[in-house]
């Protein structure tokens, strides 16, 4: 047994700080992933911040017409509501198309952004990974790599990013709520995401302690016909081999733009 620091966040100020005082902390949510990677040994945390009971669990309305869904909302949760199966559907179908119901009952909106890839070679410590060790090589370019990608790789890391989430948020022209050191910010969801070039270890443009405190819908995109699309080895419970959100603005009854994202 590893043994870690364990804190309970009663606030987003409080999980900074508590974040910033702890050399080596993750915030814990959910727990989907992280508590994979550390059965793995992929993660080795000196301290968890439980942010499980923070105040961001909830669906509201913004005025204006936009909606802003709390870091904590379950994915099962999000998938349900009302407000986001009627004006954004393509969201709902994504986050219905990722693991099971289950994992959907404990995953978060936040968590569900920044989980880990699941390349094996990755999860390996046996193997090379950049993503994993800088330096140490990929291991997947000249080895098992039907799952990887096809755009947007590079010589450091031909890993792929398995949320469905992100790809219908990027489309809906969605935002990414941030709080850390340095105060909130937001960042476009279509952003949020790097490619992986020679830094493949930084999934996020996230800056280190900083928190995901929510997502916002813009109301420009509400209500717009939209759809999400996902091909995969099996009908459920299995990573796309790709997949694509798509939004489109009718003009005069007619297409007049698309907004589409794909990945996987």
């Amino acid at each position: 047994m590893k043994e870690f620091a364990y804190v309970r966040a009663g606030s987003v100020e409080e999980a900074t700080s508590a974040y910033a005082s702890h050399a080596g902390a993750r915030y814990l949510g959910g727990g989907t992933n992280l508590v994979d990677l550390m059965k793995l040994g992929v993660e080795a945390p000196r301290a968890l911040i439980d942010v499980t009971r923070l105040p961001l669990d909830t669906v509201e309305e913004l005025p204006g017409g936009a909606l802003r869904v709390g870091a904590m909302v379950r994915n099962s949760d999000l998938a349900a509501h009302p407000l986001v199966r009627d004006r954004y559907p393509a969201l709902s179908q994504a986050v219905l198309a990722g693991a099971s119901g289950q994992l959907r009952n404990a995953a978060t909106t936040g968590g569900n952004l920044l989980q880990r890839t699941r390349c094996p070679y990755f999860q390996d410590l046996s193997k090379p990974c950049n993503k994993r060790e800088p330096g140490s090589g990929c291991g997947a370019r000249d080895g098992v790599h039907r799952d990887h990608a096809v755009l947007g790789h590079s010589a450091h890391c031909i890993a792929t990013h398995p949320s469905d989430m992100a790809v219908a948020l990027a489309a809906l022209d969605g935002r990414v709520e941030l709080d850390g050191p340095e105060g909130a910010r937001s960042v476009a969801a279509a952003e949020f995401h790097r490619l992986p070039g020679d830094r493949p270890e930084q999934d996020t443009e996230i800056r280190p302690g900083e928190l995901v405190t929510g997502v916002v819908l813009p109301a420009a995109t509400a209500g717009l016909p939209s759809a999400y699309r996902k091909a995969r080895d099996r009908a459920s419970y299995a990573f796309a081999l790709a997949y694509v959100a798509v939004v489109l603005r009718l003009v005069d009854g007619f297409g007049g733009h698309a907004g589409h994202a794909f990945g996987a």
